[in-house]
């Protein structure tokens, strides 16, 4: 007989499918948990009314907890520190820890009861995924004899040398001191008491201490909703201009300046034609680099696209540059690979784990122009021989198919569920994945 399915308190704080990026991660997965679990979700009130629209209902299928009274104030101390264009995200995150415990105890208040009566299998905090956010819950869960399971964890990822520019005009100065996080509350007693640790990537793991590493789990942060997106396809011959697209916010991490410098040669020998697409505080330097260089006839700015509309415009070019230097997950990547796109990317956090030696190119660290010189490299091969990009791309959309789907990631997830329930092995896919 099959085993029963879990039941499983579901913590996703952040949790709305109608944003983007870590939202929309805790509703796909939280969505996809419902195929292979009993789940309850627990989550802040700011999601109730697009979770409502989804047919998903309150009560029985989630509850929607109110913490504002504690984040406006410090939403306005934030905003001081970071202004309001998308920067400061260690600031960010920081703030948002006092918060996140206030939530956690209006939700001990809702369930700890219920916990302690073992309604359910397990407690799993899926987010915040970021790794300096304790949890007051860990120890309360082990006390109830109810296993806690945290993650998939990702974050930390140290900015690489010769990008302290970038550094600073992001307005990250918190990173300087980032280990401090390790003296706050419940630091210990969050991962003392958890009974898996998932984290979301090799260097998310690094940080693990060896004490607890034990109780860890590899398990890719990003994966696609093949509902949204995989269902069109870049496909035809290739044929010069080589077509490389960029999607994401315009900030200096996301090396936009070092892509457009690296293709800047052959744009002017009509072999390369670039586009962005996106926005942010860069897009004036973009437009200025790209008159510098004398190649705005090459160069195109989209501007933000719709998530439903994404995939149509992106599926017309046939490669994907994208040399972040400090990206922790890269959904992007997995959406652009689903659609055939041969992605160019940094070996360095997220992106360098998804990306294989037979589905892309993960381009070594190094500084800023190593880097232009490296992807310049890789651009010239693919123009001298563009007949590797169809193979590659069909290579990469099967890779995202298999690995790199909520139902796969689900699946993973349930794995962990078993284990920590007792039921059966602790599972071990390898990392990265293999292909």
């Amino acid at each position: 007989m099959p085993a029963p399915r879990p039941r499983v308190l579901l913590i996703a704080e952040l949790c709305n499918p109608d944003w983007v990026s870590v939202p929309l991660e805790g509703w796909s997965l939280y969505r996809a948990l419902t195929e292979v679990a009993d789940v309850h979700l627990v989550t802040h009130v700011r999601n109730r009314e697009n979770i409502l629209k989804q047919g998903v209902q309150e009560g029985s299928g989630f509850t929607a907890l109110d913490s504002t009274p504690v984040e406006k104030p410090l939403d306005k101390v934030g905003e001081l520190l970071r202004g309001k264009a998308g920067v400061g995200w260690t600031t960010a995150t920081a703030l948002s820890v006092l918060p996140y415990y206030y939530f956690e105890e209006v939700l001990w208040q809702r369930f700890g009861a219920r916990i302690k009566a073992r309604e359910f299998d397990l407690v799993h905090r899926y987010t915040p995924i970021s790794p300096t956010t304790p949890s007051t819950l860990a120890r309360r869960c082990k006390a109830a004899g109810v296993p806690f399971v945290m993650g998939p964890l990702n974050g930390g990822l140290p900015w690489p040398k010769g990008f302290g520019g970038a550094r600073r005009r992001e307005k990250e100065w918190l990173s300087y001191v980032r280990d401090a996080y390790k003296l706050m509350p419940f630091y210990k007693s969050t991962r003392e008491n958890a009974s898996a640790i998932i984290t979301g990537s090799r260097a998310t793991r690094g940080q693990v201490a060896r004490e607890w590493q034990g109780k860890t789990v590899y398990v890719p942060e990003n994966a696609i909703d093949t509902r949204r997106f995989g269902t069109a396809k870049s496909e035809g011959p290739v044929e010069l201009p080589l077509r490389v697209a960029f999607v994401g916010r315009f900030v200096p991490y996301k090396g936009m300046a070092m892509l457009m410098e690296a293709a800047a040669p052959l744009i002017r020998e009509g072999k390369v034609v670039l586009e962005y697409i996106g926005d942010g505080q860069e897009m004036p330097n973009l437009k200025a680099q790209a008159a510098r260089e004398g190649i705005e006839s090459g160069v195109t700015f989209a501007g933000w696209v719709k998530h439903q509309e994404l995939q149509g415009r992106l599926s017309k070019n046939h490669v994907f540059g994208f040399p972040s230097v400090r990206e922790f997950g890269g959904a992007v990547v997995c959406e652009a690979m689903a659609l055939g796109l041969v992605p160019i990317v940094m070996d360095y956090g997220g992106p360098g784990e998804i990306v294989s030696p037979a589905t892309g190119f993960a381009v070594p660290i190094g500084t800023p122009e190593e880097i232009v010189a490296r992807v310049r490299g890789v651009l010239t091969k693919l123009v001298e021989d563009p007949s590797v990009i169809r193979p590659m791309g069909e290579r990469a959309r099967e890779r995202i198919f298999k690995h790199f789907t909520w139902k796969a990631k689900a699946e993973q997830v349930l794995e962990v569920y078993r284990w920590v329930m007792g039921e059966r092995g602790q599972p071990d896919w390898g990392m990265p994945l293999a292909d």
